[in-house]
Parts: structure tokens; C-alpha cells; sequence
């Protein structure tokens, strides 16, 4: 085992160190022990980017296949030796990677690694045609309840797909197509596992109440003896031009709420600079009641309901803005889409003020340490930083980079990148009994 530690300068006080198994699997722990609890975190380097065309679903599938039992734990089981252990647990599914969590009670730790570790190494084992087709249908059933069936559920898909071209490996979500969940084999997933589900690509974090020596005995005893893989392909190319080349719109008549203003832009890759300065221009534009799109729509115009901004931050594409206006009763579109643009021209060509600098900071700086404060949340973002970017300590000094940006650099993104020229723009227009009514929808945030 390899063996690297960060200083504590600029890192708030919180360290890691990285290890590396015979294998390839990549390890990071990180002590803390104000609370008696452990957080495992492990991310495959395997999302939706990564499938081809015909075979769009398959990262989400596997997601749900690995709570279905392997070698040595059957069934849900998974599920009841954690819980019935103290701990909570879950798994999720992006464009970038697919990940595993457990918190447990810090006399736990072992078991959460040992399940881990069983499901990597003998999943296979226990993969049949029967625990495919029942995680297929809960899958397609997910897909029913979060997209097809509830008002705008459509819209993120939508947008997607405008906003990466067909072809680009960003283009589809993770959800996948029900034509292509449909035609997954058993074969498919097979070798779908074998090639993304290896330990060299992999990282392990594991934060908390931890003996650093006694973990990584633990997870050399584990993990050590799972066998590499090295057939993995390259992903594709997510490259595009920094802005689309002009406006992209479609019209969505649904049985919604209310009328609705949803759009994409394009911004910096994450992991640079300029990804930071657009976090910042949107939190400003965008971030909750202070933002200028709320005071100008909501409170002064009157003319939206709910007006928010966020950033779907991405490493191997442009990463997305994200505009969601919902109109008040008997407003059109257009109307709320010019004073979107008046306000976006503006703040390009003025910048934030310096109050508006320290706010946005202020909120991304709490946002930052409230989700590196609990130990589940450092793990992920340790694997996230491990496997997106080779640097896991980049993690712990992410509230310094953010603070470093400048006016100058909020002003410069937002006039490269928040244009008209720029957008992939969705208007919602209700049908049926949705149409004309007046709308009490709650005011909602806008990452996705």
C-alpha cells in the first residue's frame, strides 16, 4: 500500500490519507471522531456516460441490482444487516459514476466493508434472469413515478437532450429509455459488471470513528483478493463548443400546474475556475429569495410564483445551468423570458455588487462545510474528487477556491455563457382543467 497525507493548512482543520491495494482499488480515510459513527463510501467510475446507444439504463439498473443479494447475502439482505446494525444505507446514479454509502455505528465498520466487498467480488454469483427482470420492472416503475407521471417530470430529459447533441455520451439520463430497459439481457449485464464493477476502478472512503491501521487491515483482508480488471473502455469524448451557437426551443403542452420558463445553458467544465465563478454568478442570480430573479419576478413583478437557478455540475462536458420560472396565473412566457434576459444582460455587464459577492459566498461556503461536516457527506465528496479529478484532497480545500473567486471572474462567465445564443429553452403551456386556473405551487430551488 501506497501512503500520502494532506497538511491541515487551508483544509480547516480536516485531513486524509490515500492508500492503494495490489489490486488498483484506491482507498481514503479521514478521521474524526467527535461522534461514534463511520461512513462507507465506495464510487465506481461508471454513469451514463459511459453506456452506448441502444443499451441507455443499464448504470441505474445495476444500481438496484446490487442490493439483490450476492454470493454470501441473499435476497434484500443487504438492506436488513445494515439497518438491523444501527446503520442507514443507499446508492444513486449520475452521468460520471454510480455510488454506495452505508453510516453505521463506529462497532459496525467492519460489517459495511465486508458487504461491500461481497457484492463486488461475487455479485455474478448471484445474478440470475429472475432478480434482472424484478430490479427491470422496479426500475421502469421509478421511471414511471419521477418522469413520465408527475407535471414537468420530462423536463430534465428534455433539456438534456437538447443540450448535448445526439451522439454525445451526455445526451441520454441515467434513467434510461424503457425500449432499452426492455431489451437488456442477462449477457448485457454480465458484462456490463465485468467491466465496471473491478476494484482498479474503484475508490473506497471510509470517514469517522475509525482506527486508521485496523480499517485498512480490514479492507486488505476484504478487498485484497478481488481480481483486477483492465477491460474497461475509454468513455467518449464529451467535448463541445462553449456555447450552442443559438437558441434551442421546444413547446411541452401538458396538464401542468401553471406555466413555466425551463432552460439549460452551458457553463465551465467542474474543476476549474470558471465552473466556481458560474456556481457563484447563479447563486446570485438565481439562489434562493435574496437572488435578483426572485426579487425582479416574484416580489416586484409579480409575474412568477417561483424563479431559481442552479448547476448541475459536470467533469467530462460542459457542465448545465439550470433555469426554472413557473408563471403566476395569466402571465405568458414571453413576458416572463424578456425580464430573464434584461436581468441576465444586466449582471453581465455590471457583475455582482459587493454585497451580493459576500452573500453568494457566504451560501456556498455553508453549503460546503455543512456537507463536509458530517462524515457521510466528506466520503463522497473524497471519492468524488478521487475519481473525477485523481485528487481526493482537493475535497478538503474546495471552500477556498470558491472564496478566491473575484467579481471580475463572476462578471466574465455569466457574459460568456448566460445568453440567448446559449440556451435550451422548454415552454410549458397547460391543458385541460391545469389551463387558466391560478397556481399555489410552492416556491422550489432548481438544481437537479
Amino acid at each position: 500500500m501506497g501512503h500520502t497525507a494532506t497538511p491541515e493548512a487551508e483544509s480547516g482543520g480536516l485531513t486524509a490519507t490515500e492508500h492503494r491495494l495490489a489490486n488498483g482499488l484506491r482507498v481514503v480515510l479521514s478521521e474524526d471522531h467527535l461522534t461514534p459513527v463511520a461512513a462507507v463510501c465506495l464510487w465506481y467510475d461508471v454513469g451514463s456516460r459511459h453506456e452506448v446507444k441502444g443499451r441507455t439504463g443499464l448504470a441505474h439498473l445495476f444500481e438496484h441490482l446490487m442490493f439483490q443479494g450476492s454470493a454470501n447475502v441473499t435476497g434484500n439482505g443487504h438492506f436488513e444487516l445494515v439497518q438491523s446494525a444501527g446503520g442507514s444505507l443507499n446508492g444513486t446514479t449520475s452521468f460520471e459514476r454510480t455510488n454506495y454509502f452505508e453510516t453505521m455505528p463506529a462497532h459496525q465498520l467492519e460489517l459495511a466493508l465486508w458487504l461491500e466487498a461481497d457484492r463486488m467480488g461475487s455479485l455474478l454469483s448471484a445474478l440470475d434472469l429472475q432478480s434482472l427482470d424484478n430490479q427491470r420492472d422496479v426500475v421502469k416503475n421509478e421511471r414511471r413515478q419521477r418522469y413520465d407521471n408527475v407535471p414537468y417530470g420530462t423536463a430534465f430529459e428534455r433539456l438534456t437532450a437538447m443540450a448535448y447533441p445526439d451522439g454525445h455520451p451526455y445526451h441520454h439520463t441515467p434513467i434510461g429509455s424503457m425500449a432499452d430497459l426492455d431489451a437488456a439481457s442477462l449477457e448485457d449485464a454480465q458484462a456490463f459488471f465485468r467491466t465496471y464493477y473491478a476494484p482498479n476502478n474503484a475508490v473506497l472512503a471510509v470517514v469517522g470513528d475509525i482506527d486508521p491501521e485496523q480499517t485498512l487491515a480490514w479492507i486488505e483482508k476484504y478487498f485484497g483478493t478481488i481480481p483486477a480488471h483492465d477491460g474497461k473502455p475509454a468513455p467518449r469524448d464529451g467535448s463541445l463548443p462553449g456555447v450552442m451557437g443559438g437558441q434551442l426551443r421546444e413547446v411541452v403542452e401538458e396538464d401542468v400546474p401553471s406555466r413555466a420558463l425551463m432552460a439549460a445553458y452551458r457553463l465551465p467544465h467542474d474543476g476549474t475556475r470558471e465552473a466556481d465563478a458560474a456556481d457563484l454568478a447563479l447563486t446570485v442570480l438565481g439562489g434562493g429569495e435574496s437572488s435578483r430573479l426572485h426579487n425582479r419576478l416574484v416580489r416586484r413583478d409579480r409575474s412568477a410564483v417561483a424563479a431559481g437557478f442552479g448547476l448541475l455540475r459536470l467533469a467530462g462536458a460542459p457542465s448545465l445551468g439550470w433555469l426554472d420560472v413557473k408563471t403566476s396565473s395569466g402571465v405568458e412566457v414571453p413576458a416572463v423570458e424578456a425580464a430573464v434576459d434584461e436581468e441576465l444582460a444586466r449582471f453581465a455587464e455590471e457583475g455582482p455588487t459587493p454585497e451580493e459577492m459576500e452573500r453568494a459566498q457566504a451560501q456556498l461556503e455553508r453549503e460546503w462545510l455543512d456537507r463536509l461536516a458530517t462524515v457521510g457527506g466528506r466520503a463522497d465528496e473524497l471519492c468524488r474528487y478521487a475519481v473525477l479529478f485523481g485528487d481526493p484532497q482537493l475535497a478538503l480545500t474546495a471552500v477556498k477556491r470558491i472564496l478566491d473567486i473575484t467579481a471580475d471572474e463572476v462578471r466574465a462567465v455569466a457574459a460568456a455563457t448566460l445568453r440567448p445564443d446559449n440556451r435550451a429553452a422548454l415552454v410549458y403551456e397547460p391543458t385541460g382543467s391545469a389551463a387558466g386556473e391560478d397556481s399555489d405551487e410552492d416556491e422550489e430551488g432548481a438544481d437537479q
